[in-house]
């Protein structure tokens, strides 16, 4: 079973890569520790680098992020829980909004996105909630290269 994570708001980036890698990751954005970590499910991981909030809450399900950069926070993660690359499902959840994204027909996207884009691709995926339109481009290439990059310490 994939884990659910929930990441503090220190944790914006790593909330983006875990989205991006395919994870269910709630953000904590505007609230203050205390009133996110109350409305959560307990089945979630909490993602923290507050010491604060790892002494407050250490009966929840936590990981206390060491470092200030992505990709040791990400192998932290991957190595604390035993995750592996094939794990992941790239491009599969929204980024802004956390949902599962679904594929869309071209037909219905008409006049939603920039002509050349509908002209040159084939298959899209759209967030049923927000409906932004995701597309395979040429961000999708330098992703998934981060990814890779990203998830090489599986391979050492």
């Amino acid at each position: 079973m994939m884990p659910c994570f929930a990441a503090e708001n220190t944790l914006g980036r790593l909330t983006k890569w875990l989205r991006l890698l395919g994870f269910d990751t709630l953000y904590a954005g505007d609230l203050t520790g205390k009133k996110f970590i109350d409305t959560l499910e307990n089945d979630r991981i909490l993602l923290t680098r507050t010491l604060r909030i790892r002494n407050q809450f250490a009966s929840r399900m936590m990981i206390f992020i060491e470092s200030n950069h992505l990709e040791p926070q990400l192998k932290q993660i991957f190595r604390e829980l035993g995750l592996t690359a094939d794990q992941t499902r790239p491009f599969s959840r929204c980024l802004q909004c956390n949902v599962p994204i679904v594929a869309v027909s071209k037909n219905v996207l008409w006049g939603r996105i920039p002509d050349f884009i509908f002209e040159t691709h084939d298959y899209f995926n759209q967030c049923p909630q927000c409906k932004r339109v995701f597309w395979p481009g040429s961000h999708t290439r330098k992703s998934l290269a981060k990814i890779r990059q990203l998830l090489d310490f599986q391979r050492s």
